[in-house]
């Protein structure tokens, strides 16, 4: 029987197009080892693989090459320093969106500052893994953050996130504001309801919402993503939209409302949250210059 080695391996996986990264990191993973492991490989790249190993490694590049995530390949991704759990269920997190939570983190510190008070309302709306969310309670662990989402599927993913990390997350099914301002318990998914009524008020409210319109070529190498936490209707704004007109009502006096938006649609935002009555509207670009994030206050007074 022909057997192959580790840098045969890998030397094949260039030739079908996949970075040299890509193929240490599906070689890692089909060999059981950790993603840090990469030095392991440089230095063991003469042993055979056996054929079971090559075969998992041979459908995992193929995989790829579909344009299937690596999170959902390797089963992880790293984001804003945390190793996260991801897969269908969620969308893989982009590290576009650690942009959102430097700007909220800037925020709360502010807050704590200004209100002398580190016991802050967060809520994030869309959670999916939880990236966001436990990013931002990793950073302020005296704050109280709210993971939403209208499916329990993801937030199932974001609270074995919030275990395996050792974060406390309070994870809520609801489409956007719906079952929330309903006072349901029963969209909490931990297993003892609170007797406290749910809080009505966030002083920071966050958001990487649906925002790619239905014809936005991109879709077609996110097959593998669930539709619904990628594409919004009206060219992509309708979810932003909604969201800027709900939070009114439940944003304390002087709180942020902070969004991740399209690479083209800042304008717009910025414009529909001066419209709704927000003050203080502002975005921010990401590694790359472009402007991904666009915020917000609600007014100290009205």
């Amino acid at each position: 029987m022909t057997t192959i080695t580790i840098d045969e391996a890998l030397k094949s996986a260039k030739a079908l197009h996949l970075t040299p990264l890509e193929a240490q990191m599906l070689m890692l993973h089909a060999l059981g080892r950790s993603s840090h492991e990469r030095v392991w490989l440089l230095t063991h790249g003469h042993e055979s693989l056996s054929a079971p190993t090559m075969l998992l490694f041979e459908s995992l590049a193929q995989r790829r090459i579909d344009h299937e995530p690596m999170s959902y390949l390797i089963g992880q991704k790293e984001f804003y320093g945390l190793s996260l759990k991801v897969d269908s269920r969620v969308l893989d997190p982009r590290a576009d969106t650690e942009t959102l939570v430097d700007w909220a983190l800037e925020v709360l510190q502010d807050k704590t500052r200004t209100m002398k008070s580190q016991n802050l309302q967060v809520l994030d709306l869309g959670t999916g893994s939880g990236a966001i969310a436990l990013a931002i309670k990793a950073n302020a662990r005296l704050s109280t953050v709210w993971a939403l989402d209208n499916s329990k599927e993801a937030l199932e993913v974001a609270q074995m996130n919030a275990l395996s990390l050792g974060l406390e997350i309070h994870c809520f099914v609801s489409h956007w504001f719906k079952s929330w301002e309903e006072a349901d318990h029963s969209g909490l998914l931990e297993e003892k309801t609170p007797r406290s009524p749910l809080p009505q008020h966030f002083d920071l409210i966050v958001s990487n919402p649906p925002y790619i319109a239905p014809n936005d070529h991109h879709l077609n190498n996110l097959v593998h993503e669930p539709l619904n936490a990628l594409m919004a209707q009206e060219e992509g704004l309708s979810d932003l939209r909604t969201i800027a007109h709900e939070a009114r009502r439940h944003l304390s006096a002087g709180a942020w409302l902070i969004m991740e938006h399209g690479h083209d649609q800042s304008q717009e935002v910025r414009q529909l949250l001066l419209q709704v009555g927000y003050e203080n509207v502002q975005s921010r670009c990401d590694l790359a210059g472009i402007e991904r994030c666009t915020g917000a206050q609600w007014p100290k007074m009205k």
